[in-house]
């Protein structure tokens, strides 16, 4: 009889380390250090706290500060005694200055200019912009990083210096665009009492048309490859697979552009302000913006520019909610 299998010994298990001095173990949930726990929260809040912090330090400085002063000057005005030669006195007015520039007509008239801008403005330019950002997204476009940065050039000119080149472009004798519409009999006076305006609106598109095609553009690349492959399968041409399958996706990127531009649109100034240097016919008061320059730097009635400035203020913010209202209705829609 074969003598049995020797059973292999045991390898003995190795000691148990202990933890070193002043651990608590394993660290699990709800133990510091532990994902989730207490310390992990502390430090997200602290990230937090040093991201935001900076914002509202600067959102306090640039805004709510100079709102609130803003305020508090358009609760004063100054008044001269002595024929002039006895100094000004500053005199509490209550709302006057409100009521002052409410009944001022030329303040009335620069907020119908400007609506006359933004119904001339908004469309050309959101509408360009969108079809010039549809056209770079098209799958027949070519060198498309070249069209996006050349269209982009015209925003990276200051709006000062585009306006000032568009001054030159304007003006007589000086322009080759009018000596070119001259040559084939075509007279346009750019500084004439109703073109002035497309002068303005022409300076405005040229330089932020481009801006919101990368916008535009840049939502349009959101837009899933795969939607747009089963629209191509199922008939759609170019044309109709733009105006029913990218647009209505990229509604949220148009109405957010359509919110800053009637915004910036309502606070126009340095385009009327040079264009205004040629066409007399506009007036120093055109748009609100200049009405609260000329009151401030020329009239020096500080009290009327304030009130005028929290009055525009105040359009601005019912604009954006008009806009934001109807512009979530369409999303919805």
């Amino acid at each position: 009889m074969a003598a049995p299998l020797a059973r292999p010994a045991k390898t003995p298990a190795p000691p148990a380390v202990p933890p070193p001095a002043g651990s608590t173990g394993s660290a699990g949930p709800g133990k510091p250090g532990a994902p989730g726990g207490p310390g992990t929260r502390r430090g997200q809040r602290r990230a937090v706290a040093l991201f935001t912090v900076p914002f509202f330090v600067l959102f306090a400085a640039v805004t709510v500060l100079p709102m609130v002063y803003a305020a508090w000057m358009s609760l004063y005005r100054e008044e001269s005694s002595g024929l002039g030669f006895g100094g000004t006195e500053r005199v509490f007015a209550g709302f006057g200055n409100f009521t002052e520039a409410l009944g001022n007509e030329a303040f009335l008239r620069s907020f119908g200019n400007i609506a006359l801008y933004c119904a001339l403005y908004i469309p050309a330019m959101v509408g360009g912009a969108l079809v010039l950002a549809l056209l770079v997204d098209s799958a027949m476009a070519r060198a498309r990083r070249f069209f996006q940065i050349a269209y982009f050039l015209p925003h990276a000119v200051p709006g000062l210096i585009a306006s000032l080149i568009w001054l030159y472009l304007y003006t007589p004798g000086l322009s080759p665009v009018t000596d070119a519409l001259d040559a084939f009999g075509a007279h346009w006076n750019f500084f004439g009492e109703s073109e002035a305006i497309f002068s303005v609106v022409n300076i405005s598109a040229w330089q932020w048309t481009g801006y919101n095609m990368i916008i535009f553009y840049a939502g349009l690349q959101a837009v899933p490859r795969e939607v747009l492959e089963a629209a191509t399968v199922d008939g759609a041409g170019a044309l109709r697979t733009a105006l029913q399958v990218k647009i209505p996706m990229i509604r949220p990127t148009v109405v957010l552009t359509l919110l800053f531009t009637c915004v910036g649109a309502i606070q126009l100034f340095d385009a009327p302000k040079l264009v205004q240097l040629r066409a007399n016919t506009m007036g120093e008061d055109w748009s609100p913006t200049m009405f609260i320059y000329t009151v401030a730097f020329k009239g020096h009635d500080y009290g009327l520019a304030a009130a005028s400035s929290l009055l525009l203020a105040l359009v601005a913010g019912l604009l954006s909610f008009v806009v934001t209202k109807l512009g979530n209705r369409w999303k919805a829609s």
